[in-house]
């Protein structure tokens, strides 16, 4: 067993018995790593740079690439969204109506349907991007109406050093928020993408279905 086995196998037991969809963060190392990964059971991989994470996906075995998803989990600027979309399975950081209109246009143009996830900054922290809760009751009718779109849930980044009842307080507010949208739209928004390496166990406790788990995973 590998340390990549190691440490997959501690996080699973880490959360029982919640079985969320493990994500790879392997935006800081490169494709030996996801391989290693790969070969330790994974099949999700995230990326935040669009350009670095094509060309590394690119140069991976074809039985990975054509076997793998792959999540664009940072921000998304609009001058990217042609790269990205049709390069990635899901794009989880949709923050704003605008940037949910550049990947309909590239969809379309591709003739794919693009699955997104709208990102939610629930604790109002300026530094993050992310869709207020008003913001994403004004726009989510509109997003859903783009074409070329299929908006499959929620993503959220949590602050940094909370403590663990708060912690799940505010993931928590994701999983009231998400259950709130599908009541009003009459829809159905299956992702919850929250939790990383120093979080992941409040994420599952308050009903993440996607966790986004680098560090943890690769730590030697």
């Amino acid at each position: 067993m590998n340390k990549i086995e190691e440490n997959l196998l501690k996080i699973k037991e880490d959360i029982v018995p919640y079985t969320p969809n493990i994500i790879a963060v392997t935006k800081y190392f490169d494709g030996s790593k996801i391989e290693e990964a790969y070969q330790a059971g994974l099949r999700d991989f995230g990326e935040s740079r669009v350009s670095e994470a094509i060309e590394k996906i690119n140069k991976l075995p074809k039985y990975i690439r054509d076997n793998s998803r792959f999540h664009l989990i940072g921000h998304l600027q609009t001058n990217k969204v042609k790269k990205a979309v049709g390069n990635f399975d899901y794009i989880h950081s949709v923050d704003s109506l605008k940037l949910a209109q550049s990947i309909s246009e590239e969809a379309l143009k591709l003739g794919i349907i693009q699955k997104i996830l709208l990102q939610v900054n629930n604790a109002n922290e300026e530094q993050k991007f992310g869709f207020s809760k008003e913001e994403i009751f004004e726009n989510f009718g509109k997003i859903r109406l783009l074409k070329g779109l299929e908006i499959v849930g929620l993503m959220n980044m949590a602050p940094l050093d909370l403590e663990r009842q708060k912690l799940i307080e505010l993931f928590e507010d994701i999983v009231k928020l998400r259950d709130t949208l599908e009541k009003k739209f009459d829809c159905k928004l299956k992702e919850i993408s929250m939790g990383m390496s120093g979080d992941y166990k409040e994420a599952v406790v308050a009903g993440a279905t996607m966790i986004r788990v680098g560090r943890k995973l690769f730590s030697q």
